[in-house]
């Protein structure tokens, strides 16, 4: 919602993207699904919508011109083993991020497997300023450290490929939730590496269940009630900080949500919002 608004408001395009790069976990008729849902809450896109399976070259040559550049190296490292290391470190714990140590940088231990590609992140802080946090900054080499960009059974990473949309797709602004903060200063870092401008940003609050748990598949969350459209819209503009509106049918909702959204995201209660309980039906 936050995203289209913001596009409508600045008279721009709304675009979507089906981001169905892990094949293992791809269900089918899903992104068949997550379009029609989108339509029936009035959400039209503005440009044929594009599926990351289907651009695995544009990955594959943006991959090659960092290896040609000496920024990426191959890592045998296996996940338990970064978890192990990493927890051994000062100040770690199990629930923070676990910073690949660096082991492969020099190589991979003779004889061992390559199980991923991995960026080889340069010193220094990233910074970026966020339209609702502001200022931004985060130091990736000591908190995430080297990242991955391919995997082992040769899936593109997110990091890499939504760059690589972003820019291929002429992205100017990005809007989606906090929990994809922490992704940014990486994904300007690649965007820098690779010659490339960086969106605008704007993240928004997630929201939660009852139990504190993110709304998500995983955590089996309830699906959309769309027999009733507009009583989502407006719990959807509800969790965003905004008062209910006077709408009684989805093109009305619209047009006022997009006015208020135009005077400024900020007049909405985007900073105090942290645990918002969401009410499907």
């Amino acid at each position: 919602m936050a995203s289209f608004l913001d596009a409508r408001a600045q008279r721009g395009q709304w675009l979507v993207r089906i981001e169905d790069l892990d094949t293992p976990r791809t269900v089918q008729g899903a992104a068949e699904l997550i379009l029609q849902q989108l339509s029936g809450l009035g959400m039209h896109w503005d440009r044929e919508v594009t599926y990351q399976s289907q651009r695995l070259s544009l990955y594959q040559q943006a991959f090659d011109k960092l290896l040609a550049a000496g920024q990426v190296y191959a890592c045998g490292c296996t996940r338990r083993e970064i978890a192990d290391s990493a927890l051994s470190q000062p100040e770690a714990s199990a629930h923070s991020e676990r910073p690949y140590p660096g082991t492969c940088r020099s190589g991979a231990p003779v004889g061992r497997q390559s199980y991923s590609w991995r960026l080889r992140v340069p010193e220094g802080t990233v910074s970026f300023t966020d339209r609702c946090l502001g200022l931004q900054s985060e130091d990736i080499a000591r908190a995430v450290g080297d990242f991955v960009l391919k995997r082992a059974d040769g899936i593109w990473s997110y990091q890499l490929a939504v760059v690589v949309d972003d820019a291929h797709q002429g992205v100017t602004d990005i809007v989606r939730g906090q929990d994809l903060l922490s992704s940014t200063a990486r994904q300007h870092l690649l965007g820098g590496l690779l010659g490339l401008s960086a969106p605008s940003v704007l993240h928004v609050p997630v929201i939660y269940d009852a139990n504190g748990l993110k709304l998500s598949k995983q955590n089996r969350a309830q699906a959309l009630d769309l027999t009733n459209p507009l009583g989502v819209l407006q719990q959807a503009w509800q969790a965003l900080g905004f008062e209910k509106l006077a709408a009684s049918n989805i093109e009305t909702f619209w047009s006022l949500a997009t006015q208020i959204w135009g005077q400024g995201p900020e007049r909405a209660n985007l900073h105090g919002i942290h645990h918002h309980s969401y009410d499907a039906r």
